[in-house]
């Protein structure tokens, strides 16, 4: 068990760090959007673009975790919108964001860090296919089906062609893109580049995690029990509980990559939830399920690592 909070403490520390440090007054929240910014635009891209490049194109490629995240995934938003449809008689907007909260990892800020410690360098390969998924899957989907409501007049193809338009400027997808073009062709970056971009990776996870605590600071939890109940229920154990039955059933996946794909999904949603959830009116539910997620994944992540070693699924600890 100690060995466990070994891996877990530390990544809550550094959270809680941010945490108090916004509260504090030492960083304000719109500092922690610019440090954010950082994150998403050089250190993670870096990060990602560093793992993928570094490995043979068979090994960063991995079909049968693509469709293993992608079945779980999907499951998660399908329980999540139809309990929150058909018990709590929400809209069908709103039933759509309660969705993306149950299927959206963090797994850049938070699952990344995690799965460094318990499987090792295989975790950003991983982290690369969850994107994958989630940006070129899961956000279209669950942003169409959301937007649906508001543009009733438009095409789904316009609607279609303009979220991916949206996405691939995304930093992380471009490096994603550019890794696995390296690792296809066998291309190698000059020593000075590469240490620049070895330099910026290293700044990923600790950043990240502090970034997080930061943007906490503030959110309220008051109210919509129930909201936050569904959301979080079908995050931190309907999600990885099917992305688990998923990686078990299909054939294909690494151990390492299976455990660290129910590691992805069983981390709080996306950091940037109660921001989307602002564009449908949603900003206090959105920001109240993801303080409690972000509290309740502390047991919940350290009670997976429990079960991936006592099933071994991963063991030893890396």
């Amino acid at each position: 068990m100690l060995d466990i909070l070994s891996i877990t403490s530390p990544i809550f520390i550094l959270i809680g760090l941010g945490y108090c440090a916004v509260r504090a007054g030492f960083f304000s929240r719109a500092d922690m959007r610019v440090l954010g910014t950082f994150v998403i635009n050089f250190a993670l891209p870096a990060m990602l673009f560093k793992a993928l490049s570094q490995r043979a194109f068979s090994e960063v490629m991995n079909a049968g975790y693509l469709l293993a995240y992608a079945i779980g995934s999907l499951f998660a938003m399908g329980v999540a919108v139809l309990v929150a449809r058909k018990w709590q008689q929400r809209d069908y907007q709103s039933s759509v964001v309660v969705g993306m909260g149950a299927s959206m990892s963090n797994s850049a800020f938070i699952g990344l860090p995690v799965a460094l410690q318990v499987v090792g360098p295989v975790a950003s390969i991983a982290m690369a296919l969850t994107m994958l998924v989630e940006n070129l899957l899961m956000l279209p989907i669950l942003f169409i089906l959301a937007d649906r409501a508001d543009h009733k007049g438009a095409s789904l193809l316009s609607m279609v062609a303009g979220t991916f338009a949206r996405l691939l400027k995304n930093p992380m997808l471009v490096a994603i893109g550019i890794g696995f073009g390296f690792a296809l062709f066998n291309l190698k970056l000059p020593s000075p580049l590469f240490k620049v971009v070895d330099m910026l990776s290293l700044a990923s996870g600790p950043l990240a995690l502090f970034v997080i605590g930061g943007n906490l600071a503030g959110m309220g939890v008051k109210g919509m029990v129930a909201d936050v109940a569904l959301i979080n229920v079908a995050k931190l154990l309907v999600h990885p509980a099917a992305v688990f039955v998923c990686v078990w059933l299909i054939p294909g996946i690494a151990p390492d990559l299976r455990a660290a794909a129910v590691l992805f999904a069983c981390v709080p949603m996306l950091s940037i939830y109660a921001i989307i959830g602002q564009k449908y009116g949603l900003e206090s539910m959105c920001a109240a399920a993801l303080v409690v997620a972000t509290v309740m994944s502390f047991f919940s992540i350290s009670a997976l690592i429990w079960i991936l070693n006592a099933t071994g699924f991963v063991n030893p600890l890396y």
